[in-house]
């Protein structure tokens, strides 16, 4: 495969192709291995647009990429999806004060409620409002199209192995980099 993305293509005229990434990257530094650095940029770049995929499909619903962040990692706590502002904070790699700014909005939309816990008035709980859970389950139904969409090429095996070469990948990194799950600097 000679080109990898086309130029003037939908990445703009701006951006090189890989392979000329790659000629470019070479020319400036000899040691460079150009298959490791085809498989990373590759990822970075489909990781790049398949944000900017699923943030134009949340903008569709009417809610933000920070906001899907939270509905997600409230569906992942189970239910009664239901938790604390700073174990949210903790688990999206924000700052209490950013989580608040978040928690405050979606509550204002009705995507969480923000109450005292019953057994403990200081503790403040954040839940799942059920127009919270029917936009995830929206965002879901979308990402689901896009996503068979986008693996349309490759066989069931094929995906099952790129799936685990992945995961592969990620243990590496999650051992190298333990603390690296959060974020460096607030996304919102």
């Amino acid at each position: 495969m000679a080109e990898t993305t086309e130029p003037g293509g939908p990445t703009g005229p701006e951006e090189p192709t890989l392979d000329e990434q790659i000629a470019a990257y070479q020319r400036e530094f000899r040691d460079l291995d150009p298959q490791v650095e085809k498989v990373v940029s590759a990822l970075g770049r489909l990781n790049r647009r398949m944000n900017v995929a699923y943030g134009r499909q949340v903008a569709a619903l009417g809610i933000s990429n920070a906001e899907w962040e939270v509905l997600k990692t409230l569906v992942l706590a189970g239910k009664p999806y239901r938790l604390g502002p700073g174990e949210l904070a903790k688990r999206l790699g924000l700052t209490p004060a950013a989580m608040t700014h978040r928690i405050d909005r979606m509550a204002g939309e009705g995507l969480v409620t923000r109450d005292r816990d019953e057994n403990n008035r200081v503790r403040v709980i954040v839940e799942l409002t059920d127009e919270g859970r029917t936009k995830w389950l929206e965002a879901m139904e979308m990402a689901t199209d896009f996503e068979d969409d986008l693996l349309q090429d490759l066989s069931s095996e094929e995906r099952g192995v790129l799936g685990e070469m992945l995961i592969r990948l990620l243990r590496r990194v999650e051992h190298a980099q333990p603390d690296a799950g959060g974020r460096l600097t607030d996304l919102d």
